[in-house]
């Protein structure tokens, strides 16, 4: 009698590789009853189980938003169903640092001991009912369907009991008791689902970039969190004399009120625009395009020599020494690359693009197809940014240092971003990204320009990396701000006390890019430090 009850308490359930599960504490026999008869069917609904193919892609170490078009493609979801599964994946991914608590509370157990795939069924399910506007009995079913389809049967009992006590709380009343008794930044870290590492780096980002008060850092964190959690628009860039505003306009998007040569696509797919498919246009936030203008545009001072170093890579590019030549030290994907490009093609520049890796380097030239179908010269090479300055010194009159970086600037874009990074990283990045900016003064002729971008605020990696470049004195900064000009024709508003600029996703609805220009001086020049100073 005794193991009968036992038997009965035995709160567990073989996972889909046979191992042997906890199961949720309440009655098995009522988990089954749950669900009318006619709603236990096994299959899973296209889109559902095309969001939840992504999850598990991201937990093997895949990038989202590159596995999902593969995804969809292969499962024939399109339209709404289409829309539907990128919705759910995204979120899914983006608030799973809110979900797990919530669902260790109704699971009763942490999510560390609940099987990774039955983990990613629940968040699918926790995201529709708090996130989405499913109904919660279509949330409940349809996820346990594909928990039956997915998981196996034991485990479809078990997402249904977790679900159903989920459903019973609104999202308002979760969120209270999941952070309840925690300090403020751990308390926004799960409300907003982002690490608790990135939440005090973004609040020391906007303390560093012109916030003035604790308060207003305070209310300026809540909306850039908020703001990462809110899916972007397509943003477009017109490549100068490939295409323009209006012949994307013309096929549906709306022309940009900040870039000069941007447009926003509310719906739809970008890859039909004509423009787009042919490489003339492409898909790249306003803020990435502000700072490619903003180099172009800075002026540089006359070079006292128009030809390049003895051995440097302006003389294999076989100019005549008139025209002026351009480095994109990190290029890949070659975004950036393809836009200065363009606009090197109207002001008589030619554009050396370095990568170093193979892959990336197809990438770029691939980016690059419409602009070199036009004319457009643009040498692309294979190299560590970090030696090139010491191969090619003094060769380029402007250098772009687009650095990598830990991406926080970047988080709406890419939803599986912020689980990827750690805080441990940065030092490394950092020691990266100085590296890089040393190798482009040096690669600069004098009187010439560096700009250093990051999609990030972090103050580590902006701020810090450029003092640290100022200090060794053979460069000196130039007031950015001046550069960022808007569809208009006006100054860009928001960009922080200068010289260098910072964007905001929450103020202006772009990735949270940085960009320091700085001038490269004469070595002899009166800026230069003396005996006494080094």
């Amino acid at each position: 009698m005794a193991d009968e009850r036992d038997s009965r308490r035995d709160n567990s359930y073989r996972d889909d590789k046979g191992r042997q599960r906890p199961q949720s504490r309440r009655d098995p026999r009522r988990q089954r009853s749950a669900l009318r008869p006619a709603d236990r069917r096994r299959a899973a609904d296209p889109a559902r189980r095309a969001a939840y193919d992504v999850l598990r892609a991201v937990d093997r170490g895949a990038y989202a938003n590159l596995e999902l078009p593969r995804i969809l493609r292969s499962a024939g979801v399109h339209g709404r169903d289409a829309a539907f599964a990128t919705e759910l994946a995204y979120g899914t991914v983006r608030m799973r640092g809110l979900y797990d608590p919530i669902i260790e509370i109704a699971a009763g157990r942490p999510a560390t001991e609940i099987d990774p795939p039955v983990l990613d069924t629940l968040r699918l399910g926790v995201h529709q009912l708090l996130g989405m506007r499913v109904a919660s009995h279509a949330a409940a079913s349809e996820t346990v369907a594909l928990a039956r389809s997915v998981n196996g049967a034991g485990a479809a009992g078990f997402v249904n009991a977790v679900l159903r006590r989920v459903s019973e709380r609104p999202r308002e009343s979760w969120v209270a008791e999941v952070t309840a008794g925690r300090d403020r930044d751990e308390a926004l870290a799960v409300e907003f689902s982002h690490p608790a590492w990135e939440v005090r780096a973004l609040r020391t980002a906007l303390l560093a970039h012109g916030a003035s008060t604790e308060e207003s850092v305070d209310g300026d964190l809540v909306r850039l969190l908020a703001a990462h959690n809110d899916p972007a628009a397509v943003a477009l860039v017109a490549r100068p004399g490939l295409s323009d505003v209006a012949e994307l306009v013309e096929a549906g998007a709306e022309a940009s009120a900040l870039s000069p040569v941007g447009a926003r696509l509310e719906g739809g797919d970008p890859g039909a625009i004509p423009a787009v498919r042919q490489t003339r246009a492409a898909v790249q936030d306003e803020g990435s395009q502000l700072l490619a203008l903003a180099l172009a545009a800075a002026p540089v001072d006359p070079a006292d020599d128009a030809s390049p170093a003895d051995g440097a890579a302006g003389g294999d590019l076989d100019t005549d020494g008139s025209e002026e030549r351009w480095l994109d030290l990190c290029a890949g994907p070659g975004g950036k690359t393809a836009l200065l490009a363009a606009l090197g093609a109207q002001q008589g520049a030619v554009v050396f693009a370095n990568e170093i890796s193979e892959h990336r380097a197809d990438l770029i030239e691939q980016t690059l197809r419409a602009a070199t179908d036009a004319g457009i010269e643009v040498m692309v090479g294979v190299g560590d940014g970090r030696d090139l300055g010491e191969e090619e010194p003094q060769a380029f009159d402007r250098v772009l240092v687009d650095a990598p970086c830990t991406g926080l600037g970047a988080l709406r874009r890419r939803p599986d971003a912020r689980w990827g990074r750690q805080l441990g990283d940065v030092p490394d990045l950092t020691r990266l990204q100085g590296e890089l900016l040393a190798s482009a003064v040096a690669a600069t002729r004098p009187g010439g320009l560096i700009a250093y971008t990051t999609c990030s605020p972090h103050a580590a990696e902006t701020r810090v990396v450029v003092d640290d470049a100022v200090r060794r004195g053979d460069v000196e900064l130039v007031d950015a701000r001046t550069y960022f000009r808007d569809a208009e024709g006006r100054q860009v508003d928001g960009l922080g006390d200068g010289p260098t600029v910072q964007l905001w996703t929450h103020l202006h609805g772009t990735d949270s890019m940085f960009l320091a220009l700085l001038r490269k001086t004469p070595p002899n020049g009166p800026d230069a430090p003396t005996s006494e100073d080094s």
